[in-house]
């Protein structure tokens, strides 16, 4: 996809505060260390779109980003920072369920893990979640890089065994640093944009 335009749409913290829903929308939900902005970035070819910061959880609001005036990206809050209190975790959980549950224009929500670990509890929850509501189930696998691509296949499938994926294909090892995967991401993100409507919930 040929990116003409990327920026802020608007912050928000509850619905009161969303853009208007005359654009589709896919979100981007995953832990606070797993490198969401800086995949959103190297998608659309900016450097500081959305904000990266060495210190997990800072992420505290749903952004979205207005793309070619077509679609949005939506970078959810991050989950599982062990610094955070508990009650300031219950409150991101509470933005990500408001959104999920009130976006009629949501297309997609797509799981971003660490392809160098196994996937956690919440990690396994959010999945679990994320196809009871009748999404595809796109996960992309992070930070491919960091390992050889001759490991590719054998941490995903340990990806696809914990979480319980029908079909490996909808795991993505991306590489945000030298951009793996990148075309074959934008083909799986085009397709569900061409295809898909309002999920049933």
């Amino acid at each position: 996809m040929k990116i003409i335009k990327a920026e802020l749409d608007r912050i928000a913290v509850n619905k009161k505060q969303y853009p208007n829903e005359n654009l589709k929308e896919i979100a981007f939900v995953g832990r606070s260390n797993v490198g969401k902005s800086s995949f959103i970035n190297s998608m659309v070819n900016r450097t500081n779109l959305a904000r990266t910061s060495g210190k997990p959880g800072k992420t505290r609001t749903i952004n979205f980003y207005n793309i070619n005036d077509q679609f949005r990206f939506v970078d959810l809050p991050g989950y599982g920072y062990a610094r955070v209190s508990k009650k300031e975790q219950e409150k991101w959980g509470y933005i990500i369920e408001e959104y999920i549950n009130a976006r009629k224009n949501l297309i997609e929500i797509i799981l971003l893990v660490d392809i160098r670990h196994e996937p956690t509890k919440q990690d396994i929850l959010m999945y679990s979640w994320i196809r009871s509501l009748n999404f595809t189930g796109v996960i992309i696998a992070t930070k491919a890089d960091k390992i050889s691509k001759g490991k590719y296949g054998s941490n995903v499938n340990i990806i696809k065994k914990k979480l319980g994926v029908s079909d490996g294909n909808l795991i993505l090892p991306y590489s945000s640093f030298n951009k793996t995967n990148k075309d074959k991401v934008w083909t799986t993100l085009e397709l569900l944009l061409q295809n898909k409507e309002q999920p049933s919930k």
